[in-house]
């Protein structure tokens, strides 16, 4: 009886290692790492007061153009989850995400979203075939929000199911408010007359804001979703013709942009340079774009006030 009692639990414990049976680490011991400030934001948002949610990319860097420190390796590989825009945003990623560390949980928060289409007469994105089928700034549609939020919350639950009544009610309260947000910023933007609903941008970013809220894309000063592009000369003839064509009213610049060519455009059209938005980086605490929801608002203020 007594040898019975041994080899049982063996062989338990041994099936349990075959089937990759983790336990859940404890919640205020995981080490949970979102790639851009936004993420960190709307993460935290979900998880509560169960953990911190620390952002790889400091503030007013771009997540096209960042390039991982050894230290940023290192967190890398010792966060529980790893939280990702995915879509094609973090490409110098993709060595990472081929050998993840064994037992660390990927959210992508934009799965299950699908790219956009160019509306009709959007100008093309000449050399980069790639980029109309995947511009990854779902999250400039506070709607597409929605999917982000329920994709980190699942996660989240995944890999500490007991916390999953606070991530199930902290998604939905913060849900309501991409509702609410939603409609405070259609108000806004329902100033604005239809036929100055025209955007033009440092580069492609603000697609799937348009799509939403009814914007027509004139052009972008880089003609891609991505800022490692660079405008050649003719691009550059073809945004300030298509700007005076359609009477653009203003030309909208993230932070951190060179404005050079955006004054040289402003200088042959006439048109307004607005600065400071935030698109792919959130503010700092005491800036006006500390959390997405307020970014959100800044940008949308931004945009009314130039056009209405």
């Amino acid at each position: 009886m007594k040898t019975k009692l041994i080899i049982i639990p063996l062989l338990i414990s041994l099936l349990l290692t075959a089937c990759q049976v983790v336990t859940p680490a404890p919640s205020d011991q995981m080490s949970v790492l979102a790639i851009e400030p936004f993420l960190a934001d709307l993460a935290q948002n979900v998880a509560g007061d169960r953990f911190n949610v620390r952002s790889l990319i400091p503030l007013g860097l771009d997540p096209h153009a960042f390039e991982p420190t050894p230290q940023d390796i290192a967190q890398l590989n010792n966060a529980s989850i790893l939280i990702i825009n995915g879509a094609g945003l973090e490409e110098w990623l993709n060595d990472f995400l081929e050998n993840i560390p064994t037992g660390q949980t990927i959210i992508t928060a934009s799965a299950g979203l699908t790219p956009r289409i160019p509306q009709t007469g959007e100008p093309a994105h000449e050399g980069d075939e790639s980029a109309q089928d995947s511009d990854p700034h779902f999250w400039l549609n506070p709607i597409n929000i929605i999917t982000y939020v329920e994709n980190i919350r699942d996660g989240f639950t995944a890999a500490d199911p007991d916390g999953a009544g606070t991530y199930i009610r902290n998604a939905d309260t913060y849900i309501n408010s991409l509702q609410q947000l939603d409609v405070e910023l259609q108000t806004q933007i329902d100033q604005i007359p239809p036929q100055r609903r025209l955007l033009v941008t440092n580069h492609e970013t603000f697609g799937y804001f348009a799509d939403h809220y009814n914007f027509r894309i004139i052009g972008a000063i880089i003609p891609s979703v991505s800022t490692s592009a660079s405008p050649s000369a003719r691009e550059l003839t073809t945004l300030v013709d298509s700007i005076l064509a359609n009477n653009a009213p203003a030309v909208f610049l993230e932070t951190g942009s060179n404005p050079s060519i955006a004054d040289q455009i402003a200088a042959e059209t006439g048109v307004k340079v607005v600065t400071d938005l935030y698109t792919h980086s959130l503010s700092t605490p005491d800036g006006p774009a500390a959390t997405y929801l307020e970014m959100m608002r800044h940008n949308t203020r931004l945009i009314v006030e130039a056009l209405k």
